[in-house]
């Protein structure tokens, strides 16, 4: 078995947490706040900490606004997110079809 699809794995993707993130936002266009942490069900903390690591490498972009006079935050992938998602789910492929037996 050839171990560079492991080790070519985006560390900051790979994260359970970050990963079920980019996936949700990757089966649409934006997702609030709330929609994220009610789907993950993750805490504020944790759900901000992770949003936070994905904006700073370029995937996730955030966006504060106000929607009936309440804050709404959505965050949406970037295209460099896009992207990364997208080798990321390649590479496991690469890994699966490797791992297979015959």
């Amino acid at each position: 078995m050839n171990p560079e699809p492991f080790l070519q794995l985006d560390r900051v993707i790979h994260e359970k947490g970050r990963l079920t993130i980019m996936s949700m936002l990757a089966a649409s266009p934006e997702l609030s706040f709330t929609e994220l942490r009610d789907g993950l069900g993750m805490t504020d903390g944790n759900l901000t900490t992770h949003i936070r690591t994905l904006q700073q490498s370029g995937y996730l972009s955030v966006t504060k606004s106000f929607q009936n006079n309440r804050p709404l935050t959505t965050c949406a992938l970037t295209v460099a997110g896009r992207k990364a998602f997208t080798n990321y789910i390649n590479l496991l492929e690469q890994i699966v079809r490797q791992t297979k037996p015959e």
